[in-house]
């Protein structure tokens, strides 16, 4: 896999390892809380789909770090011998709320909050960025594009481009694409695959008809690629031989895929020839460079579509088509919030500001409005606590660690919940998250 949850220990920056060392040799090693948000919207939306969650808790569980990795640090700076040591015996004893799996979440919600000695969560800053980032970010751009797709199959293609292929096709999977190309994601977290053929296939035998020919008489269950030379030619000899091998072995083509030029017209042209040929059944599937803007496009025009191949765009968590650079990247940040015995921690910089104080975060009625307050405040009627307790004093809090299956169906029961408005590709409404007074107080007298 991307990351190997065993061997958590060094799944950090320098900058963490120095910071654990500054705060041993001070003995200053106070309890503390982190929080995990982003402070904007990707992909020029107005919503978070949370992902992540699961793999974050199993590098938490496991994480320590072993004689080898020691070994390592000895050679990167003269760190203290008895720092080691100590390094080598440390495990994560402190406490993670979460947000589910699925849930929609916003800009400036902890995602995550992090309590426990300051050298045990200053380690976990980067890897949580990273899996929790990633993840989330994928997840969300899968829910637009499956939304885009109206209903329609999506498959995430994206293993050759991806950054973080295992990361993009669990996410992917978890915002509600069906199925994913990449064989080792599908094994690790047990996603359906799907695949038809390349062009390169079709190009090693002599002719187009062959090739068709060859895979038709190898799978019982086949897909055939149109667009290797000329997408009427292709279907022609697709239809031809479909009809030759199924009356002599019995394999059926269940779809055709069109994967360049006019891609509405192209379906269209190839729905009617397959019907006429009584060959209703099989779907015509297409793929290209597709995202959320050009399959809502293809969409429109009513072509008959029965599926979309995303890869490149949904992989990358890539931007809009009208802002390009929103996207890639879910510009998570992880602040220290609570020093336990200490003054509230801040940090002043305008909007980079950061909110002091222990916060939960409570959704009001069916998608009416967020809060963010204090933890130790009363619920407002009709409130619902976000962030659960996953790990409390280092170990995992059975029921509240969930599978990708049950944030896969979360997912799907949130996205049809929350209101179409905020869901809009182009200008959606910016759903209303609120401060509580107690926790603007804290903040503004935290900085007189």
């Amino acid at each position: 896999m991307l990351i190997d949850t065993d061997r958590g220990g060094l799944l950090v920056d320098l900058y963490h390892i120095d910071s654990a060392y500054v705060s041993w040799r001070t003995g200053h090693n106070p309890e503390v809380t982190f929080d995990l948000y982003t402070r904007r919207h990707p992909l020029g939306g107005s919503f978070l789909l949370t992902a992540g969650l699961e793999l974050a808790i199993d590098v938490v569980r496991t994480f320590r770090l072993y004689e080898s990795d020691l070994s390592y640090l000895r050679t990167v700076r003269d760190y203290h011998p008895d720092f080691l040591a100590q390094l080598g015996r440390t495990r994560f004893t402190g406490t993670i709320l979460a947000i589910p799996e699925g849930e929609i979440a916003f800009a400036n919600e902890p995602l995550v909050r992090v309590s426990g000695p300051f050298q045990e969560a200053i380690l976990l800053e980067s890897v949580l960025l990273h899996l929790i980032g990633v993840s989330t970010l994928i997840a969300t751009k899968a829910a637009r594009v499956v939304r885009a797709a109206a209903g329609r199959d999506v498959s995430e293609f994206g293993f050759r481009r991806a950054q973080a292929p295992y990361l993009a096709a669990r996410s992917a999977y978890l915002g509600g694409c069906g199925s994913t190309s990449f064989v080792d994601a599908a094994k690790q977290f047990g996603i359906p695959t799907s695949g038809t053929i390349p062009h390169a296939i079709v190009e090693v035998f002599d002719t187009e008809e062959e090739a068709f020919r060859a895979v038709a008489e190898t799978l019982d269950r086949y897909t055939l690629l149109l667009d290797t030379y000329d997408v009427l030619g292709g279907a022609e000899n697709a239809i031809r031989v479909a009809h030759k091998v199924q009356r002599r072995l019995g394999h059926r083509l269940t779809a055709v895929r069109l994967d360049s030029g006019d891609l509405a017209s192209d379906a269209f042209t190839v729905r009617r020839m397959l019907n006429e040929a009584k060959l209703a059944d099989v779907r015509i599937l297409v793929s290209g460079d597709l995202d959320e803007w050009k399959i809502a496009a293809l969409v429109a025009t009513g072509a008959p579509i029965d599926g979309f191949g995303a890869g490149t765009s949904l992989a990358t968590g890539a931007g809009t088509s009208e802002r390009p650079g929103e996207g890639t990247a879910l510009a998570g940040v992880f602040k220290l919030v609570w020093v336990e015995g200490g003054r509230p921690p801040i940090k002043i910089a305008g909007e980079k500001s950061t909110w002091p104080g222990k916060k939960q975060v409570v959704r009001i009625g069916n998608f009416s409005r967020d809060i963010i307050q204090l933890e130790d405040e009363r619920l407002e009627a009709e409130g619902r606590p976000l962030l659960q307790t996953v790990i409390d004093r280092g170990e995992t809090v059975s029921g509240n660690s969930q599978s990708l299956e049950e944030g896969r169906a979360r997912a799907g029961m949130q996205l049809s919940r929350f209101p179409d408005r905020f869901q809009q590709l182009d200008r959606p409404d910016e759903y209303p998250v609120l401060w509580s007074d107690r926790v603007m107080a804290l903040q503004h007298k935290t900085i007189d």
